[in-house]
């Protein structure tokens, strides 16, 4: 009996069996961790894909449709869950609800022009991700979500800016009210002068790309030294002269930057031609393309984006006003802001169009222009 049991004790047949088990277990735990988590990874990576997406599309809705109107079935917010929605995550749309579609304030400009959306694949909304080898050891699903916040920052700079100004919007104060008006014919400061409020003052009674979207402007040559709604100065691009190079500038775009501050070179003369045959022939390049009072927006256009949408700058009226009363010789013409503008029609110089919301540029490493008609849609968070 003594010997049997040492000949069971010593015999090693069956050993094989307890290391290709315990190998086993380690190489399903192996694959499990190659399979599972890099798969649990993938929906990480498309989940937040689907946020940015989301987030993007709610800031792009806020410059383009209203930066007011933040509810349930307001474009900012039916954008942010329509995007989102439309990344799959793991083959299926996340979970992504009115409420999880906020606005918060911009950590840039500290001011409520950001869009922060959240996305969902956990077991609270029903549609958790559904593991592949860890079932074998009781975990069958997990939670995936994701948040991202973009913002509709307002820029300092354009490019494809046309090279003709008018004067941004202010508050008319004397009667009649066709021009600006800060002093008398003897040169004095009236009593009540017109009131103009620069973009990021508060108060500011500029030109804005959610009221005034839609709006019809003519714009008129201005032959003389008066700041008058709507009439136009003519003045060179960076590296522009003359004639021809005025009208191109209006027919193509004008690669250079344009940015907020800088001081526009009068043009001599008063361009009606150049202006009438620029015109022409930037329309002319997207013929069908007209402004729909219905959305309130340009339709018909054989490209994404028409390029018969320019960039008017608008400038400050009233150092203009200052600068005549100074004295000095020509306009004194500084870009203080932008204008979006659908070109519709021209005729002996004067051209018809839509202000409509634009994009725009962020120039040098310092906060962006706080009030700043143009945008810039990017992620910040």
């Amino acid at each position: 009996m003594i010997q049997r049991i040492l000949r069971v004790r010593d015999d090693e047949h069956g050993i094989s069996i307890i290391f290709v088990s315990l190998g086993f277990m380690a190489f399903l735990s192996a694959t499990t961790l190659a399979i599972d988590v890099g798969m649990l990874m993938t929906a990480r990576t498309q989940a937040q894909n689907a946020a940015d997406a989301g987030a993007l599309a709610g800031a792009t809705a806020l410059a383009f449709n209203s930066f007011t109107d933040q509810s349930a079935s307001g474009p900012a917010v039916t954008s942010a869950i329509n995007a989102a929605k439309t990344n799959l995550v793991i083959g299926q749309a996340p979970s992504v609800t009115f409420s999880d579609v906020t606005f918060p304030k911009d950590p840039i400009t500290g001011q409520f022009d950001a869009v922060q959306v959240w996305v969902h694949r956990t077991q609270a909304r029903g549609n958790p991700v559904a593991t592949l080898i860890a079932q074998i050891f009781g975990v069958r699903t997990v939670d995936v979500n994701a948040t991202a916040t973009a913002a509709a920052v307002p820029a300092n700079a354009e490019i494809c800016v046309l090279p003709l100004t008018i004067p941004d919007k202010w508050i008319e104060k004397q009667s009649p009210a066709d021009t600006f008006d800060m002093y008398d014919n003897k040169g004095n400061l009236l009593s009540n002068p017109d009131v103009y409020v620069p973009p990021g003052q508060t108060g500011a009674t500029g030109y804005n790309p959610d009221s005034d979207k839609g709006l019809q402007l003519v714009l008129k040559n201005n032959n003389g030294t008066k700041v008058a709604p709507s009439m136009y100065n003519p003045w060179d691009l960076p590296g522009s002269v003359g004639g021809n190079d005025y009208r191109n500038n209006i027919a193509s775009c004008n690669p250079n930057l344009v940015k907020m501050g800088d001081n526009m070179v009068p043009e001599n003369g008063n361009m009606v031609g150049p202006t009438q045959q620029g015109t022409d022939d930037l329309i002319a390049q997207d013929s069908n393309a007209h402004w729909d009072t219905f959305c309130n927006c340009v339709k018909g256009s054989a490209f994404p984006v028409s390029p018969r949408i320019r960039i008017v700058p608008l400038y400050d009226p009233v150092l203009y006003a200052q600068g005549l009363q100074s004295g000095k010789s020509g306009p004194q013409l500084q870009v203080v802001n932008y204008l979006g503008f659908f070109i519709e029609s021209n005729g002996s110089g004067q051209v018809t169009g839509r202000i409509t919301p634009i994009l725009g540029k962020i120039s040098g490493n310092g906060p962006p222009s706080i009030g700043g008609f143009a945008s810039v849609i990017m992620l910040v968070q």
